[in-house]
């Protein structure tokens, strides 16, 4: 019997990096301070919480719309007009089960096999396999990190072939927490239109936003919506990531064709957790603010004291919960570095190699997953760890 399917055994490996590990040691006992994961450490807002209770107590537990609640579905459209200046009906959002199920339903509709995919690296891998089980396949677009991983519209363009379907965008980015700008983002948009190219543009971290940094959704600049499909989630900004909630959206063009594939994956997201992302967009925003407010302080802490360390760099992130430490100077593959961090300090940091051969020589390290006392309870083990490698370094 043959098992399985040749387009699983054509993908590339799926990993989630050193949190197996991590993992591992915590069943055994071992307190591991975790920087590997991506998640805020904040519970989910109490009035979305109470807003999904009352839900189930209502008895909002049957089958729904397709698309999602159409109330639901108004309140994302006002949103998206008052925040991302981008115009959609009701009729042209999606509600999906977090970006992720967003992000491959899309593939799926709009992917071919031999199809090329522009991604730009450092690159968030779990978009890797959904493009890969569509059959197509992916162009990695270094960015430069003595440039500040600008965005680089020559070397897009360059990248560009007959095959060409797609460019995946994430912004603000994951994992060097940088944010395209307007500027940017135009000279983007020039090449979609001039190759008639679809664009997916992932805005998971678009409310954790730091210092004068702003972000621009793409499907706001002129000729993009009706080629860009954008995929947002309750994720980060609330503090859902249990919740499994986002939502994609696109012209009605796209929008006919994409519910194909939702409606035989998961059919709608559950009704009442929906309620509970009714509560948060139409509710005080307040509580988002506050956790960026956090976040703030717990970046400042890692990203000083990482740049302090032993033959260790570290920038600003503009955005997002992660800061990209440069430690190539030991030389080490930050796999194998890594794992030796998790064995001698219990301290979880995830590989830049994770994110692409251009991410090699870094470490991402998540300031948003743990308390600030525990960052800096994380920051004396890694500085010690750094200072005790740069002595065997120059030995």
């Amino acid at each position: 019997m043959k098992w399985p399917a040749d387009r699983l055994s054509n993908t590339s490996p799926k990993s989630f990096g050193i949190y197996e590990k991590a993992m591992s040691m915590v069943e055994q006992g071992i307190d591991v301070i975790h920087l590997e994961v991506g998640r805020p450490s904040f519970d989910t807002p109490q009035h979305i919480k109470d807003a999904t209770k009352q839900a189930l107590d209502d008895g909002l537990v049957h089958y729904g719309e397709f698309p999602g609640t159409l109330k639901f579905r108004q309140a994302l459209s006002e949103k998206l007009k008052a925040t991302n200046n981008i115009t959609a009906e009701p009729d042209e959002i999606l509600i999906t089960s977090g970006l992720t199920q967003g992000a491959f339903i899309t593939c799926i509709t709009a992917i071919d096999p031999g199809d090329e995919v522009i991604v730009l690296g450092p690159y968030y891998p779990q978009h890797f396999n959904k493009v890969e089980l569509a059959g197509g396949k992916i162009i990695v677009v270094p960015l430069d990190a003595k440039k500040g991983y600008q965005l680089d519209a020559e070397a897009i363009e360059s990248s560009v072939t007959d095959k060409t379907r797609m460019i995946i965008l994430v912004n603000p980015t994951n994992p060097t927490g940088c944010v395209f700008t307007r500027p940017e983002l135009e000279e983007l948009a020039a090449i979609a239109i001039k190759h008639d190219l679809l664009v997916i543009c992932d805005e998971v971290y678009e409310q954790i936003i730091y210092d004068n940094s702003a972000h621009t959704s793409l499907a706001s600049l002129p000729g993009m919506y009706e080629r860009t499909i954008s995929l947002f989630a309750f994720t980060k900004g609330y503090a859902m990531d249990g919740w499994r909630m986002g939502y994609a959206v696109a012209c009605e063009k796209f929008m006919k064709d994409l519910p194909k594939v939702s409606m035989n994956d998961m059919a709608h997201v559950n009704v009442f957790i929906q309620e509970g992302g009714f509560a948060a967009i139409t509710g005080d925003q307040k509580c988002v603010q506050d956790m960026v407010a956090q976040d703030l302080p717990r970046r400042d802490l890692v990203c000083s004291r990482l740049a302090a360390m032993s033959n260790v760099s570290c920038n600003l992130p503009e955005a997002s919960i992660y800061a990209f430490p440069n430690v190539s100077t030991f030389g080490i593959p930050t796999k194998e570095l890594t794992e030796e961090i998790l064995e001698k300090t219990h301290v979880a940091c995830e590989a830049g190699s994770f994110y692409g051969d251009c991410g090699e020589g870094h470490l991402r390290i998540c300031f948003g997953a743990e308390p600030y006392d525990r960052l800096e309870l994380a920051m004396d083990k890694l500085a010690e760890f750094f200072a005790l490698k740069s002595k065997s370094l120059n030995q």
